[in-house]
């Protein structure tokens, strides 16, 4: 199943999926762990930043293999691309997905970047996904008056033809500073203006009630990366401090049990 076709079988059944960045071998093994032995299918996704690291090619098919290999069911994003030419790059490699994120353009400027993407992703059939509004991003603060408007979200879908569209009411990229408070009723009159299917981007961090009541409302894609590293290093390091091991195969695997174990539980809490 394409995962455009996921992501809307998952909107009509109030459930969602879990989009979560992998950064290495060891990141990518712990989600495929947990995914498997939750038995749930998921969106492997990865950045722009992690692209230029492991390389376009090498990441997909190191991605691909890994799914086959786990009897996972699931898919390869594009994680906010910031061109077109890197989403048309990722498509010609394989990718069943990609975002490309030109949120802080002008709203004409982001439709018509959008547009071309969604015009290029058809030979490939491939799911596209876009964002509106304002996602405060690593570093940039919060600006609660650039949610995204219902209104201005149907007219933007039916301008792009975009299958997914990430939305801001009230999330933001990395750690909170303070506990999120996502703008529910928002959200609701979103899910009503637009069939498209609806994403959260920011899921570190967001308290377990908001993100099943988030689902409940209309989101079907909730993204995760910010904890996914976060725990893998926090545990390398407390492995690494006052040892003198060398072998990485030795090292490693206690950083990708800790990455079993969160994507575990935010599977439970997702797709219970």
């Amino acid at each position: 199943m394409k995962l455009q076709e996921k992501l809307a079988l998952f909107g009509r059944q109030g459930k969602a999926l879990l989009a979560t960045n992998f950064y290495n071998f060891e990141t990518l093994s712990g989600i495929l762990q947990a995914a498997k032995a939750k038995d749930r299918p998921i969106i492997l996704q990865l950045s722009e930043s992690s692209l230029h690291y492991l390389g376009v090619e090498v990441a997909f098919a190191m991605a691909k293999a890994a799914l086959k290999s786990y009897g996972v069911e699931g898919w390869v994003h594009l994680d906010h691309g910031g061109s077109i030419e890197m989403a048309k790059r990722c498509l010609d490699a394989g990718f069943d997905s990609v975002m490309i994120d030109a949120s802080e353009k002008s709203f004409d400027e982001n439709i018509k970047v959008t547009s071309a993407v969604v015009k290029y992703a058809e030979g490939y059939e491939a799911n596209v996904e876009a964002e509106l509004g304002y996602v405060a991003k690593l570093g940039q603060v919060q600006q609660t008056y650039q949610f995204t408007q219902p209104a201005e979200a149907k007219r933007f879908v039916e301008a792009t033809g975009v299958n997914a569209l990430a939305i801001a009411i009230g999330s933001a990229h990395g750690f909170y500073k303070e506990t999120p408070k996502l703008q529910l009723d928002l959200l609701s009159d979103i899910h009503k203006a637009t069939n498209a299917s609806l994403v959260l981007h920011g899921g570190s961090g967001i308290p377990d009630d908001q993100l099943q009541q988030a689902i409940a409302k209309g989101i079907s894609k909730v993204n995760l990366a910010t904890e996914t590293k976060n725990i893998f290093m926090k545990t390398l390091q407390k492995t690494l401090a006052d040892n003198e091991e060398i072998d990485l195969r030795k090292v490693f695997p206690l950083a990708t049990s800790s990455v079993v174990n969160l994507i575990a539980e935010k599977l439970s809490i997702i797709t219970p």
